[in-house]
């Protein structure tokens, strides 16, 4: 819980304005480099780190989804207020 609460105090990035899906492919492609080799260290380690912020971005929108069909199935579960 405690994790949850300072992701949300971290500040907004570029990347918080990727779609899940932009920002699933750009962490896909970072793995690719970075399983290819031939990268100096320097470079493996910005790679890492973009991986790492990508990752995190595709968490975020992971975890709101997960958020949103819980609420949906909480709604579905009270029913109606009239029933």
């Amino acid at each position: 819980m405690a994790d949850q609460q300072e992701e949300q105090a971290v500040p907004a990035t570029p990347d918080d304005a990727l779609g899940y899906e932009h920002a699933r492919d750009a962490l896909l492609e970072v793995v690719r480099q970075l399983e290819n080799g031939g990268t100096s260290l320097e470079e493996s380690l910005a790679l890492w780190e973009r991986g790492e912020q990508l990752a995190k971005v595709c968490q975020r929108w992971l975890d709101g989804a997960r958020a949103r069909l819980d609420a949906a199935l909480a709604a579905e579960e009270d029913g109606p207020a009239g029933e």
